[in-house]
């Protein structure tokens, strides 16, 4: 918690994986203010997606977290996220959307238990 999941019609390379899942998970830790520790990244690539009307280049990209996240570190997150899919993978901004969800404490559940 928090956890980021991207979608994205571009391909990752195997070698890239790792690279891309760390700086993910870097960027929403530090987004947050939460421990990277509790941090889960999932990616999906290659997928097909039509943004505007269009095939090509496109991500989405969902931020769950309890806490950590306001209208302040939100667009700091977007800024962040938008510039490290157009870096590492090739998306323009204006084909990305994001998603940032608050989560009750006791409607997370982790090893057995929830947060709240």
């Amino acid at each position: 918690m928090p956890y980021i999941r991207l979608e994205t019609t571009e391909s990752v390379a195997p070698e890239q994986r790792a690279s891309l899942c760390a700086r993910l998970s870097r960027l929403v830790a530090q987004g947050t203010g939460k421990p990277e520790a509790y941090v889960m990244v999932v990616v999906e690539d290659g997928l097909t997606m039509l943004h505007a009307g269009a095939p090509g280049p496109a991500a989405f990209a969902e931020v769950r977290s309890i806490g950590g996240l306001s209208s302040q570190a939100n667009r700091a997150l977007a800024q962040g996220l938008c510039g490290l899919l157009a870096e590492a993978l090739g998306v323009p901004g204006e084909r990305i959307y994001l998603n940032f969800a608050e989560v009750e404490a006791g409607c997370w559940g982790h090893d057995g238990t929830t947060f709240g």
